[in-house]
């Protein structure tokens, strides 16, 4: 009785533990792995998506109005300019008034 009681135990442990490893080997959802080699024209891009912080490698994932998503490398400068474009205008922080 007492045997299968421990055994009962471990069983239960074991599977708790396999969950709970299991439930923390959450990765980043949304990486690049190889990037479109050429440009694309800021008329045919709908939005974006950074990569997360946890990809090997920086990028960019840019939607088209088709709803294609193209993998881009972060830093190119056609890439900054679409992500300007779409972001609008950086604001300038407002200047302190001292009276």
């Amino acid at each position: 009785m007492r045997t299968a009681a421990i055994l009962l135990l471990c069983i239960l442990g074991a599977a708790l533990f396999g969950t709970v490893s299991c439930n923390n080997s959450n990765g980043p959802d949304n990486c690049c792995f190889k990037f479109f080699p050429g440009t694309l024209s800021p008329s045919r891009v709908r939005s974006f998506i950074l990569t997360d912080d946890r990809c090997p490698k920086p990028g960019v994932i840019l939607e088209t109005k088709k709803k294609i998503n193209i993998c881009v490398k972060q830093n190119a400068a056609w890439v900054q300019e679409i992500l300007q474009m779409l972001v609008g205008p950086a604001r300038p922080p407002a200047s302190a008034h001292t009276s």
